[in-house]
């Protein structure tokens, strides 16, 4: 994949690009960078133009001067609309997972001229649920804030993998990052730097986000809602059920949890690719 710098207002997001077709996007969620997609995006550049990149203040894209963070969301949802079109003259198929998807529905009404369709996949939105169930999530994600100030950042990260990821994902997680410790010290330090700027900026914030549910509604045909098919009794897949209720429409089931495209990239690029191709031949 080719990669490349992208100045935008405050920033300079890293991405890389390959393949053929028509651009797909994909957003990061909490750990904010590129890296994630990269084995799934491999195995879906013969039939799209494939994007990873790193979010704003993460890894690779650096800021530059002060930053909005009041406004965060939409400064990030800006930047996607920037990357699209600085990459293509087209609208794009965007797929965002977790606070990426959070991200990606702030495209799609913020911006939905450049979206061709939006994956919107296990969004942590939690005021998307009904009352007391979203008061419950916010409490949760407020509690791993707190864990991890005051009892350290893996503390933190094993209460969030217990609340949110499946025994089984939990697990294959577990053994990644055994088997990665023996990485690079920069990739540390990157990983380090990218699950603090997580924890202050967005674990809270992006969660908890009121997102327009009114006009998410009327640009339903722009959004297809998809889910981990081991997520169904796990957090993650709530909002979109909630969603899929509000628009009429149901929920399609990929390999794996909240991080199947990670652990089954291979099954996952190969359903995801072929749902993206009904859904073109539906509309197009």
């Amino acid at each position: 994949m080719e990669s490349g710098l992208l100045d935008v207002p405050g920033a300079s997001l890293y991405f890389e690009t390959g393949g053929h077709g028509p651009l797909l996007v994909f957003i990061p969620g909490a750990n904010g960078d590129a890296e994630i997609f990269r084995p799934v995006a491999e195995h879906l550049q013969e039939s799209f133009t494939v994007a990873i990149y790193d979010r704003r203040g993460f890894s690779r894209s650096s800021l530059r001067g002060p930053q909005a963070y009041e406004q965060r969301l939409e400064t990030d949802a800006d930047d996607v609309r920037r990357l699209i079109q600085h990459l293509s003259d087209q609208p794009a198929i965007i797929f965002g997972t977790s606070s990426g998807a959070i991200v990606a529905l702030q495209v799609v009404t913020r911006h939905p001229s450049v979206v061709r369709l939006m994956v919107c996949y296990e969004p942590p939105a939690v005021n998307l649920l009904p009352e007391p169930e979203s008061a419950k999530w916010r409490a949760f994600f407020t509690d791993v804030y707190d864990t991890y100030h005051k009892e350290g950042m893996q503390q933190g990260m094993q209460k969030f993998s217990a609340g949110v990821l499946g025994v089984r994902e939990a697990h294959l997680l577990r053994e990644r990052r055994t088997t990665s410790s023996g990485a690079d010290e920069e990739g540390k330090a990157r990983g380090l730097r990218n699950l603090t700027y997580w924890y202050e900026n967005e674990i809270r914030q992006y969660t908890s986000v009121d997102l327009d549910q009114d006009e998410l509604a009327r640009l339903s045909h722009q959004i297809l809602l998809a889910s981990g098919c081991e997520s169904k009794d796990q957090m993650p897949y709530l909002p979109n059920t909630a969603l899929a209720k509000r628009f009429g429409a149901s929920i399609l089931d990929l390999p794996g949890g909240h991080l199947g495209y990670a652990f089954y990239p291979i099954q996952f690029a190969q359903e995801l690719a072929s749902a993206l191709s009904r859904v073109e031949s539906l509309t197009g």
